[in-house]
Protein backbone atom coordinates (compact mmCIF):
# COMPACT_ATOMS: atom_id res chain seq x y z
CA UNK A 1 0.00 0.00 0.00
CA UNK A 2 1.20 3.51 -1.14
CA UNK A 3 1.19 6.24 1.46
CA UNK A 4 -1.88 9.16 1.24
CA UNK A 5 -1.00 11.05 -2.12
CA UNK A 6 -2.61 14.68 -1.16
CA UNK A 7 -4.95 16.38 -4.28
CA UNK A 8 -5.05 20.33 -3.60
CA UNK A 9 -7.75 21.81 -4.94
CA UNK A 10 -9.20 24.98 -5.05
CA UNK A 11 -13.31 26.09 -5.42
CA UNK A 12 -14.83 26.29 -8.72
CA UNK A 13 -17.37 29.03 -9.45
CA UNK A 14 -19.88 27.79 -11.69
CA UNK A 15 -20.19 25.27 -14.53
CA UNK A 16 -20.73 24.92 -18.13
CA UNK A 17 -18.79 24.19 -20.79
CA UNK A 18 -17.66 27.56 -21.40
CA UNK A 19 -16.31 27.89 -18.11
CA UNK A 20 -14.56 24.41 -17.85
CA UNK A 21 -12.70 25.77 -21.29
CA UNK A 22 -11.96 28.58 -19.54
CA UNK A 23 -9.73 26.74 -16.54
CA UNK A 24 -8.69 24.23 -19.32
CA UNK A 25 -6.85 26.77 -20.83
CA UNK A 26 -5.85 28.32 -17.78
CA UNK A 27 -3.92 25.01 -17.15
CA UNK A 28 -6.38 23.62 -14.96
CA UNK A 29 -9.08 20.55 -15.12
CA UNK A 30 -12.37 21.07 -13.60
CA UNK A 31 -13.79 18.16 -11.46
CA UNK A 32 -16.67 17.17 -8.50
CA UNK A 33 -16.45 15.57 -5.53
CA UNK A 34 -19.87 13.51 -4.13
CA UNK A 35 -20.90 10.75 -2.11
CA UNK A 36 -22.12 10.11 1.92
CA UNK A 37 -25.05 12.44 0.82
CA UNK A 38 -23.10 15.43 1.50
CA UNK A 39 -23.15 18.49 -0.82
CA UNK A 40 -21.38 17.71 -3.98
CA UNK A 41 -18.26 20.05 -4.62
CA UNK A 42 -16.74 21.37 -7.62
CA UNK A 43 -13.22 21.92 -7.94
CA UNK A 44 -10.51 22.68 -9.90
CA UNK A 45 -6.83 21.32 -10.08
CA UNK A 46 -3.96 21.72 -11.28
CA UNK A 47 -3.46 19.62 -15.05
CA UNK A 48 0.11 18.63 -14.14
CA UNK A 49 -0.48 17.68 -10.98
CA UNK A 50 -3.29 15.75 -11.74
CA UNK A 51 -0.88 13.50 -14.23
CA UNK A 52 1.31 13.22 -11.95
CA UNK A 53 -1.46 11.55 -9.41
CA UNK A 54 -2.51 9.36 -12.25
CA UNK A 55 0.92 8.05 -12.73
CA UNK A 56 1.06 6.82 -9.71
CA UNK A 57 -1.63 4.21 -10.54
CA UNK A 58 -3.01 5.55 -7.04
CA UNK A 59 -6.83 5.07 -6.56
CA UNK A 60 -7.50 6.55 -3.33
CA UNK A 61 -6.25 10.04 -2.14
CA UNK A 62 -6.71 12.54 0.56
CA UNK A 63 -8.70 15.56 -1.18
CA UNK A 64 -8.13 19.31 0.35
CA UNK A 65 -10.66 21.81 -0.63
CA UNK A 66 -10.10 25.14 1.15
CA UNK A 67 -9.73 24.41 5.16
CA UNK A 68 -11.15 21.07 4.51
CA UNK A 69 -9.56 17.83 4.24
CA UNK A 70 -10.84 14.37 3.02
CA UNK A 71 -10.48 11.03 1.84
CA UNK A 72 -11.61 10.09 -1.81
CA UNK A 73 -11.55 7.57 -4.62
CA UNK A 74 -10.99 8.37 -8.43
CA UNK A 75 -13.91 6.99 -10.10
CA UNK A 76 -13.88 8.38 -13.74
CA UNK A 77 -11.13 10.46 -15.59
CA UNK A 78 -12.37 12.13 -18.94
CA UNK A 79 -10.01 12.31 -21.47
CA UNK A 80 -9.91 14.25 -25.06
CA UNK A 81 -10.41 12.70 -28.12
CA UNK A 82 -6.93 11.77 -28.55
CA UNK A 83 -6.44 10.12 -25.16
CA UNK A 84 -3.77 12.30 -23.80
CA UNK A 85 -5.04 15.59 -21.69
CA UNK A 86 -7.82 14.90 -18.95
CA UNK A 87 -10.76 17.18 -19.29
CA UNK A 88 -12.80 16.40 -16.01
CA UNK A 89 -12.36 14.18 -12.82
CA UNK A 90 -14.86 12.55 -10.78
CA UNK A 91 -13.83 11.73 -7.46
CA UNK A 92 -16.55 10.05 -4.59
CA UNK A 93 -16.01 10.31 -0.87
CA UNK A 94 -15.06 7.51 1.04
CA UNK A 95 -14.08 7.04 4.71
CA UNK A 96 -10.51 5.17 6.60
CA UNK A 97 -12.78 2.11 7.30
CA UNK A 98 -15.29 1.98 4.45
CA UNK A 99 -14.51 -1.35 2.20
CA UNK A 100 -14.28 -0.03 -1.51
CA UNK A 101 -14.60 -2.01 -4.82
CA UNK A 102 -12.10 -1.02 -7.22
CA UNK A 103 -9.85 -2.66 -10.61
CA UNK A 104 -6.26 -3.13 -9.26
CA UNK A 105 -3.84 -4.50 -11.94
CA UNK A 106 -1.71 -7.89 -11.80
CA UNK A 107 1.88 -7.91 -11.23
CA UNK A 108 3.60 -11.29 -12.58
CA UNK A 109 6.88 -11.75 -10.69
CA UNK A 110 9.52 -14.02 -12.03
CA UNK A 111 9.89 -16.16 -14.93
CA UNK A 112 8.25 -19.22 -15.90
CA UNK A 113 10.51 -22.09 -16.86
CA UNK A 114 7.37 -23.61 -19.17
CA UNK A 115 7.79 -20.56 -20.65
CA UNK A 116 11.15 -21.93 -22.64
CA UNK A 117 9.02 -24.33 -24.21
CA UNK A 118 5.69 -22.70 -24.62
CA UNK A 119 3.77 -19.51 -24.82
CA UNK A 120 3.34 -17.56 -21.62
CA UNK A 121 -0.09 -15.77 -21.70
CA UNK A 122 -2.23 -13.47 -18.96
CA UNK A 123 -5.44 -13.17 -19.89
CA UNK A 124 -6.27 -11.14 -16.60
CA UNK A 125 -4.29 -7.88 -16.60
CA UNK A 126 -6.45 -6.02 -13.71
CA UNK A 127 -8.83 -7.67 -11.14
CA UNK A 128 -11.70 -6.48 -9.43
CA UNK A 129 -11.01 -6.43 -5.70
CA UNK A 130 -13.06 -4.89 -2.32
CA UNK A 131 -10.99 -3.75 0.70
CA UNK A 132 -10.70 -1.08 3.15
CA UNK A 133 -10.35 2.07 1.68
CA UNK A 134 -6.78 3.20 3.57
CA UNK A 135 -6.08 -0.37 2.60
CA UNK A 136 -5.88 -0.42 -1.39
CA UNK A 137 -3.05 -2.62 -2.67
CA UNK A 138 -0.76 -0.91 -5.70
CA UNK A 139 -1.21 -4.27 -7.19
CA UNK A 140 -1.70 -8.37 -6.53
CA UNK A 141 1.51 -9.95 -7.11
CA UNK A 142 1.33 -13.45 -7.98
CA UNK A 143 4.79 -15.72 -8.44
CA UNK A 144 5.18 -17.14 -11.93
CA UNK A 145 8.32 -18.79 -11.18
CA UNK A 146 7.38 -22.67 -10.89
CA UNK A 147 4.59 -22.32 -13.40
CA UNK A 148 5.10 -25.05 -16.16
CA UNK A 149 4.20 -26.10 -19.60
CA UNK A 150 0.74 -26.72 -19.40
CA UNK A 151 -0.07 -25.29 -16.02
CA UNK A 152 -1.79 -22.29 -14.95
CA UNK A 153 -2.94 -20.08 -12.36
CA UNK A 154 -6.40 -19.72 -11.66
CA UNK A 155 -7.88 -16.61 -9.27
CA UNK A 156 -8.83 -18.82 -6.43
CA UNK A 157 -4.78 -19.98 -6.41
CA UNK A 158 -4.02 -16.30 -5.22
CA UNK A 159 -2.24 -14.97 -2.42
CA UNK A 160 -3.84 -11.93 -1.44
CA UNK A 161 -2.96 -9.09 1.23
CA UNK A 162 -4.84 -8.80 4.14
CA UNK A 163 -8.34 -7.71 3.96
CA UNK A 164 -8.74 -7.97 0.30
CA UNK A 165 -10.82 -9.66 -1.91
CA UNK A 166 -11.40 -10.32 -5.53
CA UNK A 167 -14.46 -10.65 -6.64
CA UNK A 168 -13.73 -12.05 -10.13
CA UNK A 169 -14.52 -15.95 -10.54
CA UNK A 170 -12.74 -17.93 -8.73
CA UNK A 171 -11.87 -20.47 -11.85
CA UNK A 172 -10.64 -17.73 -14.22
CA UNK A 173 -7.66 -18.15 -14.97
CA UNK A 174 -4.93 -15.17 -14.66
CA UNK A 175 -1.74 -16.62 -16.30
CA UNK A 176 -0.92 -20.09 -17.72
CA UNK A 177 1.30 -21.54 -20.41
CA UNK A 178 0.12 -22.63 -23.28
CA UNK A 179 1.20 -25.04 -25.90
CA UNK A 180 2.62 -23.18 -28.84
CA UNK A 181 0.66 -24.17 -32.20
CA UNK A 182 2.59 -26.12 -34.44
CA UNK A 183 -0.06 -26.90 -36.83
CA UNK A 184 0.14 -24.99 -40.03
CA UNK A 185 -2.70 -22.48 -40.95
CA UNK A 186 -5.50 -23.06 -43.03
CA UNK A 187 -4.31 -20.23 -45.89
CA UNK A 188 -0.69 -22.13 -45.54
CA UNK A 189 -2.12 -25.51 -45.97
CA UNK A 190 -4.12 -24.36 -49.29
CA UNK A 191 -0.81 -22.83 -50.80
CA UNK A 192 0.70 -25.97 -50.33
CA UNK A 193 -1.52 -27.68 -51.86
CA UNK A 194 -2.13 -25.33 -54.54
CA UNK A 195 1.24 -26.65 -56.74
CA UNK A 196 0.84 -29.97 -56.53
CA UNK A 197 -3.24 -29.67 -58.43
CA UNK A 198 -1.43 -27.34 -60.80
CA UNK A 199 1.36 -30.06 -61.54
CA UNK A 200 -1.74 -32.66 -61.17
CA UNK A 201 -3.76 -30.72 -64.14
CA UNK A 202 -1.06 -29.79 -66.10
CA UNK A 203 0.10 -33.79 -66.46
CA UNK A 204 -3.27 -34.78 -68.02
CA UNK A 205 -3.42 -32.37 -70.68
CA UNK A 206 -0.08 -33.47 -71.55
CA UNK A 207 -1.23 -37.14 -71.54
CA UNK A 208 -4.80 -36.37 -73.62
CA UNK A 209 -2.25 -34.51 -75.95
CA UNK A 210 -0.23 -37.65 -76.74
Amino acid sequence: MSEPIVLQTEKREGTGSRKAAKLRKAGKVPGVLYGHKETTVSFSVDHDQLVALVKTGARVIDFTYETAAEKAQIMELQYDYLGKDILHVDLKRVSANERITLKVRVDLRGIAPGASKGVLDQPLHTLNVECSAISVPDSIKVNISELQLGQSIYVKDLTLPPGVKVLDDPDAIVVHVTTPDLEPAAGAAAESAEPEVIRKAKAEAEAEEK
